[in-house]
């Protein structure tokens, strides 16, 4: 819709012509297009690129915009269906990461999302006669009826936002994952679905009810791989860009990046630093921790210092540089009720404490 991906529209080109380490991931676009998934789940840690490939993706297709400035000279530019395609979709885009107000309920939550969605809805289709009291879906299906079947291509950015939120109960989650359901699932207005989140979303779910989702994550998936993080290459380009701005003294070295920030991998073994860490440190001039601590974090660390089946003597040794074997089970942290070690270290790499390879569990960085 106009108002709300008009969001993602601004940020997507602020980040572009604004950004001296932008780099080119718009292959992502002809990619995901491509690939015959019509509900895609993104599943990485905080600050790989989920949300700015979000912002992309609603800039590329949203109609209403004239986005050739943004992507001309870009990878997606070359593609065969550039024209086709570009600017001619209708976007609904959802940023799940924002509460209303003194928000204490799941209720006051969702109903947000939907009396937001509802109202760009009937500022976009005056004609469609939308009922606030109707089921979102509901009203979905009738402007798909009455508007010559119209379809939507759905980014809902940070899906797990609100499971971190202390409000939410357990039969919260089984009504929030009805609404994700519900509203995509076998929907014939949904033309393509593009999600982002921490967790995965499978686990969550005892039967069919989420089986629409393809979900890719860093340690089950390599497909999407290189379009979230930055690979060794990009790096290399990135820092002679830095070289090129020739501050009068430069404290970050190509060498350090890699100590610092290189510390994952894809599921094939291939490096991949985090892209924030290093655009901050480029911009910044500085090595230094860009981590981000906040949320579930700290809930983690519940867990560690418990010391449950030597947890903290493992991460001892990983601060010496020892692989530690384990069996990782992404699921676990779905929840955090965390019982054994393999299911705190698995949590661990979800949420990017870890790092995960060739069945061992490491620190990726300082």
């Amino acid at each position: 819709m106009a108002r709300t991906v008009g969001i993602g529209h601004q940020d997507f080109e602020r980040l572009i012509t604004s950004n001296n380490f932008y780099i080119d991931k718009t292959g992502f676009i002809k990619e995901w297009w491509e690939s015959g998934d019509i509900v895609t789940l993104i599943a990485r840690p905080r600050r790989f690129g989920k949300t700015v490939a979000a912002s992309m993706i609603a800039a590329f297709f949203e109609k209403g915009f004239d986005s050739r400035k943004i992507f001309g000279g870009l990878e997606i530019s070359t593609c065969r269906q550039y024209e086709e395609h570009l600017n001619q979709h209708n976007v609904i885009y959802i940023t799940l990461s924002e509460c209303p107000d003194e928000c204490r309920t799941y209720r006051q939550y969702i109903s947000r999302i939907k009396r937001r969605i509802m109202n760009d809805l009937a500022h976009e289709f005056p004609n469609a006669c939308i009922d606030t009291e109707d089921a979102l879906w509901d009203v979905f299906n009738n402007i798909y009826e009455l508007e010559r079947e119209v379809k939507f291509i759905f980014v809902l950015d940070e899906w797990d936002f609100v499971f971190h939120r202390n409000f939410l109960t357990e039969n919260d989650k089984h009504e929030y994952l009805s609404f994700l359901s519900n509203l995509l699932k076998d929907q014939p207005y949904v033309e393509l679905a593009y999600m982002t989140g921490i967790l995965p979303i499978a686990k969550y779910s005892s039967g069919s009810e989420l089986n629409m989702f393809a979900e890719y994550t860093m340690v089950t998936e390599e497909r999407f791989s290189e379009y979230f993080g930055f690979t060794e290459e990009e790096v290399d380009l990135l820092f002679q860009r830095y070289q090129d701005l020739k501050l009068p003294a430069e404290h970050v070295t190509r060498e350090g990046l890699r100590i610092w920030y290189d510390g994952y991998h894809t599921k094939s073994g291939k490096r991949i630093y985090n892209p924030r860490s290093v655009v901050l440190s480029l911009t910044n001039n500085n090595l230094g921790n860009y981590w981000t601590s906040s949320g579930p974090y700290d809930e983690l660390l519940y867990y560690v210092r418990g010391n449950m089946d030597a947890v903290r003597d493992d991460l001892a040794l990983m601060v010496s540089n020892v692989p530690i074997p384990s069996k990782i089970q992404e699921y676990a942290a779905t929840s955090m009720e965390l019982r054994t070690k393999d299911e705190i270290f698995s949590a661990m790499v979800v949420y990017g404490f870890l790092n995960y390879q060739d069945g061992c569990v490491s620190i990726p960085n300082k």
